[in-house]
């Protein structure tokens, strides 16, 4: 396995742990906003900026990497 494989894995990961979060945020958004817990709400967008933040990061990597 070369260092180039173990990055591009560890790139993978974080994709799919950003979208888990985002959906993550998702569902506390949705969950918050028919409850009408304005704190879960804003707790689940919080989640999904932080997801979104974290995703623009990867693809600033990814473009730097050649992909």
């Amino acid at each position: 396995m070369t260092a180039a494989d173990d990055r591009a894995r560890r790139a993978g990961r974080n994709k799919t742990r950003n979208a888990a979060q985002k959906v993550k945020g998702q569902v506390k958004e949705a969950a918050g906003r028919v409850t009408g817990d304005r704190g879960l709400e804003a707790e689940g967008r919080a989640d999904k900026t932080r997801a979104n933040l974290k995703q623009a990061g990867e693809k600033v990597k990814d473009a730097f990497r050649g992909r």
